[in-house]
């Protein structure tokens, strides 16, 4: 099975479906990440802080795919923005990986509090520059911090990670993102189970119509808004369910119903809001 790629504003190119480790415990990490490549995910998602880049790395290491053949992100802690933390923190994840370069790195909050992101932005064009990682983006910015670092910097974030499920679409990130050539990438993108989001009959009545599960369609959504994304399952079973969507596609009056979900007040996050992770 082949993912589609999107093409990223430094001209690299990223699997547009691809697998999330947040949450997944090490013990797991390994095997799930295997799986994962056994089903034909060739883009892995993870983290400094989610404590399994040596499973991840483990799990790539074994599975005898070439390594151009894959998409490795992982993401700078909010604790190493200052001084040469990010250059220290990128020496550590590519040894836990595995790994000689990154496909793309992430500062992983803004943590605003500090105001030392701009910083961490800094060092990273120099890490990309160095030739650590092909790309580098952002994680969970919001419009103000997007536009700090690149009025001081001039260079635009690859990606932004943010929050992203049919409750709470982040409208005004997405718009500033299009404008700017910034890709959009979707954590939580089924909503993290906090709401009952497959019964609602935006989501259960294009599932019942094209015989998918109600989280087929709303990654299908996801994909339809041309979102990079990375739903998380520790199940091979739910893993081959979640990269089988490339056989059906949504009508636009189905796109256009599960948009709807969204009140536009931001009433729809599941998860923390950015400006109060420090």
């Amino acid at each position: 099975m082949t993912v589609p790629t999107i093409t990223l504003n430094d001209g690299n190119r990223i699997p547009q479906l691809g697998y999330g480790t947040f949450k997944v415990p090490a013990a797991d990490a390994q095997r799930a990440v295997s799986e994962a490549l056994e089903l034909g995910y060739r883009h892995i998602d993870t983290a400094a802080i989610y404590g399994n880049e040596a499973e991840v790395g483990a799990a790539i290491a074994a599975s005898g795919v070439a390594r151009d053949e894959l998409f490795v992100t992982t993401k700078l802690w909010n604790d190493r923005h200052d001084g040469d933390e990010p250059n220290a923190a990128i020496a550590e994840s590519l040894d836990k990986l595995g790994i000689e370069k990154l496909d793309l790195y992430l500062i992983h909050w803004p943590t605003p509090a500090k105001d030392n992101y701009l910083h961490a932005w800094q060092k990273l064009i120099q890490l990309r520059e160095a030739g650590l990682t092909r790309s580098i983006g952002v994680s969970n910015f919001l419009v103000p911090h997007l536009e700090k670092i690149v009025s001081a910097t001039g260079v635009v974030p690859a990606v932004d990670q943010i929050e992203l499920h049919p409750a709470y679409q982040q409208r005004e990130v997405t718009s500033w993102a299009a404008a700017h050539d910034v890709r959009i990438e979707a954590w939580g993108p089924l909503g993290q189970g906090k709401y009952p989001l497959f019964d609602d009959p935006a989501v259960a009545g294009p599932a019942s119509a094209h015989g998918k599960s109600p989280a087929q369609v709303v990654i299908r959504w996801h994909l339809q808004h041309e979102h990079v994304l990375f739903p998380k399952s520790v199940h091979r079973e739910r893993l081959a369910q979640n990269i089988d969507v490339f056989d059906f596609a949504l009508t636009d009056a189905e796109v256009a119903a599960i948009d709807a979900i969204d009140p536009g007040d931001g009433s729809g996050r599941v998860s923390s809001h950015p400006d109060e992770v420090n």
